[in-house]
């Protein structure tokens, strides 16, 4: 691809900056070509939810390339069948049949490609979700070109399912580690000082747990125009005479799991609360983002966060505290909320309305660990 071809997509992707992370778009102007470009900005155009876009674009780029790689072609539209049997048998594979046979799997040229790009970090067979999602991003590429794919032939779910158990990878976690309130703790008494970074930090961490666990893409979209100061509460619902304390509403919009139409909202009080005024008091932030990039000399930057700051800043606290910044991620905030609610026994279905989990399932997961750690089962010989 020429210099010029690269810089205009370059340009074509500024548009997209909210969707594109600026530290990949030139990376991204590489690897799409101008077709894939017009799609993307088509779907944005209707309104599509920027942590789908995001991963549309990263997915396509990934795919760009890998058939670049094994085939020697640009990415078709619509992928013949043996294309998306190839994908499949290049990223899932036996482990044990690799060491008996190299061919086995991805041919070393392609990953040799793949990780020279950085589009390729692990080792091993990809998660199963991973090899889903892409084909389901190419899956929505297909039908919105106004193509008919065949991601959902009898061939390519029977390929799935015995690559699935041949490459015998256990599903990870996002986050190894719950942060729950005792962790929380120790990440708090990092950020205690008076410092622009240590204002925002400590509200960051504070709002994102106490709010339910908000995504790291949540924390970085909202904006002061999002929150509505509430009536004090009593720190005691039952009790008129007990103390009052500071609350809000946070309104969320458009999330991973609501409409366009959904007003999602969700209550801080007390600390959290607290915590959040004095950041934008101190940081003099009137509109626009909550949080915002601090530059070495301590000074507040107009730009927000990206999401993946706000998992960076998390790690990083993590190894201030002396934790292991590998066990933790953005998404621990999440987990360790339900965690936390679960080991203070408040019912499920009420947590949910804070934390916004649609998925019964997903969310009682981690009240399923929490009572069988407390309950007497595990505890018949000790």
């Amino acid at each position: 691809m020429s210099e010029a071809s690269a810089l205009k997509r370059a340009e074509e992707l500024d548009a997209l900056d909210a969707i594109i992370p600026f530290d990949r778009r030139d990376q991204l102007a590489a690897l799409l070509t101008d077709d894939d470009v017009a799609t993307l900005k088509h779907l944005a155009s209707e309104g599509m939810g920027e942590n789908t876009l995001r991963a549309l674009a990263s997915d396509l780029g990934y795919l760009e390339t890998w058939c670049q790689l094994a085939v020697g072609t640009p990415l078709p539209w619509p992928a013949p069948e043996s294309l998306l049997l190839k994908f499949v048998a290049h990223h899932l594979w036996d482990p044990a049949k690799r060491a008996e046979d190299p061919s086995h799997g991805m041919p070393p040229e392609v990953e040799t490609g793949l990780r020279s790009q950085r589009l390729l970090r692990a080792y091993g067979p990809h998660a199963p979700e991973t090899v889903r999602r892409r084909l389901t991003s190419w899956s929505i590429l297909t039908r919105w070109r106004g193509e008919k794919g065949c991601f959902d032939g009898p061939s390519i779910k029977s390929a799935l399912r015995l690559a699935v158990r041949a490459s015998a990878r256990p599903r990870q976690r996002k986050s190894k580690k719950a942060i729950t309130v005792d962790v929380l703790a120790k990440l708090l008494t990092v950020c205690a000082g008076e410092r622009p970074a240590d204002l925002r930090d400590r509200a960051l961490l504070l709002m994102a747990f106490a709010s339910g666990g908000r995504r790291r893409s949540e924390v970085a979209a909202l904006h002061v125009e999002d929150l509505t100061d509430e009536d004090p509460v009593q720190t005691d619902p039952a009790d008129a005479a007990s103390p009052s304390l500071p609350c809000l509403s946070i309104r969320l919009g458009r999330t991973k799991t609501t409409t366009s139409d959904e007003d999602e909202r969700v209550i801080l009080i007390g600390r959290p609360v607290s915590a959040l005024k004095r950041w934008l008091a101190e940081a003099q932030i009137k509109e626009g983002p909550v949080f915002r990039r601090i530059d070495q000399w301590g000074n507040v930057d107009r730009r927000t966060l990206t999401p993946q700051s706000v998992n960076l800043i998390l790690k990083s606290r993590c190894r201030q505290a002396g934790l292991d910044p590998t066990a933790f991620s953005a998404h621990g905030l999440r987990s360790g909320y339900l965690t936390e609610a679960a080991n203070r026994g408040i019912p499920l279905s009420e947590a949910m309305q804070q934390s916004l989990h649609k998925s019964v399932t997903q969310a009682a997961s981690y009240y399923n660990n929490a009572e069988r750690k407390n309950g007497r089962a595990a505890r018949l010989i000790v």
